[in-house]
């Protein structure tokens, strides 16, 4: 559970630090001439210029929480003295980025007061930030000469902030009803520069992977390898987005103009994409380098293995079969049998469910509009199975299980689930008529997937939690599918949002499916 806090707390961070450094470059080589070019713009200046503080406040509060967390968990467990962890280059890099966000900070609210020597210091700080972050990540932990891969990281932590982080702020601009239309130039710059961050961002990827990963056995036996081909398939999805608009910036007339409608809801995907890939570069930096990682290696049969078509379990053993009353007691063949009939189960419920919004999808059975109602029996299912050693199956009551931090989360969860399944059930029947209130399911699966993506896979290495959690990855990726899909097609005008709502539907019906394959052994 706290290395899970930890990879979120680094994941807002990155967030953070991009919103801001991409601020520094929007603002700088874009926006500002813009706007003497065009004064109307001078707004939406003001607006990038309080966005960047934003992104830097984040940024910082993420690392002061997490530097904390650490040496509280370090004193805590009788580690090195205090003396001695203030000497270290960790805490050194983390100082030096929280005090580099402060200075962000501070020079944003200069230059919103007028003053002329803020902008050069908002590059210095930026620049601090993007070099302080290299010497936290796997390059500074390097043996041997390490020079490249700081070079390397600092880069990539820069092409990140312009390309994310610049969508952040040409939102932002537009986010306003009656918002700005953006001039066609300024559209195509940002296009072009943002593609070039692309390009940095592809030929730095490359030379880091090729740094951390030893070849085709590490990619898939390994978590850290499973991480980042997660990364890169968000990444090649976000590229698709961004190609999208790129062209139809290009088509634009020079004098034309473009208003926030028309930006927003290709731009919207693009940053939730873009996001998302930042907190999974969070979880990599919580992984060690898959070059490091020989022993717990997964071979391809095993990984294959797991991927094998197999008739789902629907068959559970008896509960008195299980070891409900020793936690620590290893994994039996029945807890395995158990969890997998769980799963294969829950599969069904989530088939149902995808195929059901295919049909209504259709226009032709618009009693499927229902199908949020089936999230009750999933939550039911979780209530009975999900803890067998407390109530209602267990010898422990259901107050005595809530003192438990991991069944406390599940029946959070569950509840969760109920309150979603009445609350999507009411917009799908016309009870809830708000188009916010349509929202949230996509943002809730978007959330809940980039969640799952960044959960600690085999933070230890061994190679059966990481063959028992390999399903996450593909889980989350069509979960995130699922959510954006149903973004864009509220979002979307007709007929352009009839594609999104088919392909947010099979991506259901394909999650149900993955869990119907979902196997321990």
């Amino acid at each position: 559970m706290a290395g899970f806090v930890d990879v979120l707390l680094r994941g807002a961070a990155l967030c953070g630090q991009a919103v801001a450094v991409g601020g520094v470059v929007w603002i700088l080589l874009l926006l500002r001439p813009a706007v003497r070019a065009r004064p109307a713009l001078a707004p939406v200046l003001d607006r990038s210029l309080v966005v960047l503080a934003l992104g830097a406040a984040v940024a910082a509060a993420a690392q002061l929480v997490s530097l904390a967390v650490q040496l509280g968990q370090l004193r805590g467990d009788g580690g090195w003295p205090l003396r001695e962890i203030l000497a270290t280059t960790f805490f050194r890099a983390a100082l030096a980025r929280i005090v580099a966000c402060l200075g962000l900070i501070g020079v944003a609210v200069a230059a919103r007061r007028g003053a002329a020597r803020a902008w050069p210091a908002l590059v210095g700080c930026a620049l601090v930030l993007v070099v302080s972050v290299a010497w936290l990540s796997h390059a500074a932990a390097r043996p041997g000469p390490r020079a490249l891969l700081l070079v390397l990281d600092t880069v990539h932590q820069l092409a990140a902030g312009v390309w994310i982080g610049g969508l952040v702020h040409l939102l932002a601009g537009a986010a306003r009803r009656g918002g700005p239309a953006w001039p066609a130039l300024l559209l195509k710059r940002f296009s072009m520069l943002a593609l070039g961050a692309v390009a940095v961002l592809v030929m730095v990827g490359v030379g880091l992977s090729m740094a951390y990963i030893d070849g085709l056995p590490a990619v898939l036996g390994t978590a850290y390898g499973l991480m980042v081909v997660t990364k890169a398939t968000i990444f090649t999805l976000v590229l698709a987005l961004g190609a999208l608009n790129f062209v139809a910036v290009r088509r634009l007339a020079a004098t034309a103009e473009v208003g926030p409608v028309r930006l927003r809801r290709f731009v919207e995907v693009e940053i939730g994409l873009g996001l998302t890939a930042l907190f999974v570069a969070a979880s990599l930096s919580s992984l060690p380098p898959a070059v490091d990682v020989v022993g717990d290696r997964a071979t391809f049969a095993e990984v294959a293995t797991r991927f094998t078509p197999r008739w789902p379990t629907l068959t559970s053993p008896k509960h008195e079969e299980l070891p409900v009353n020793d936690p620590d007691v290893p994994r039996t063949d029945a807890d395995r049998a158990w969890s997998e009939f769980n799963h294969h189960v829950a599969g069904l419920f989530v088939l149902a469910m995808g195929l059901l919004a295919m049909l209504y999808a259709t226009g032709r059975v618009p009693w499927a509009h229902h199908w949020p109602l089936l999230f009750l029996g999933l939550a039911a299912l979780l209530v009975v199975r999900n803890d067998p050693g407390d109530w209602p199956l267990g010898p422990r009551g259901f107050w005595e299980g809530m003192t438990y931090p991991s069944v406390f989360q599940h029946r959070m969860f569950m509840l969760l689930i109920v309150a979603f399944a009445i609350f999507e059930w009411m917009v799908r029947s016309g009870r809830l008529v708000s188009a916010r209130a349509a929202l949230v399911f996509p943002l809730l699966c978007a959330v809940g997937s980039a969640l799952l993506l960044t959960h600690s896979h085999a933070s230890l290495n061994l190679k059966d939690e990481y063959l028992i959690e390999l399903t996450h990855a593909p889980l989350g990726l069509l979960g995130m599918t699922v959510g954006w899909g149903r973004w864009l097609e509220l979002r979307l005008p007709h007929p352009d949002a009839r594609l999104p709502g088919w392909l947010w539907a099979v991506a259901f019906v394909f999650v149900g499916v993955l869990l119907l394959l979902y196997r321990e052994s």
